[in-house]
């Protein structure tokens, strides 16, 4: 009765770390798209001026 007992809490515990790895994948993905976004609309914006420093 106990083995069974810790199979199936070996089974959640597998479960519950193969769920965060599945959600931390996409709030990877979601970081790197807002990245991304902000990398291109800030080259848009930015196309030659920029913070030039001025003697």
């Amino acid at each position: 009765m106990v083995v069974l007992l810790l199979i199936l809490l070996g089974i959640l515990v597998l479960f519950g770390v193969g769920f965060a790895v599945h959600v931390l994948w996409w709030v990877a993905v979601a970081a790197l798209v807002l990245w991304l976004l902000g990398f291109l609309v800030r080259g848009a914006s930015g196309s030659g001026r920029g913070r030039r420093h001025r003697r």
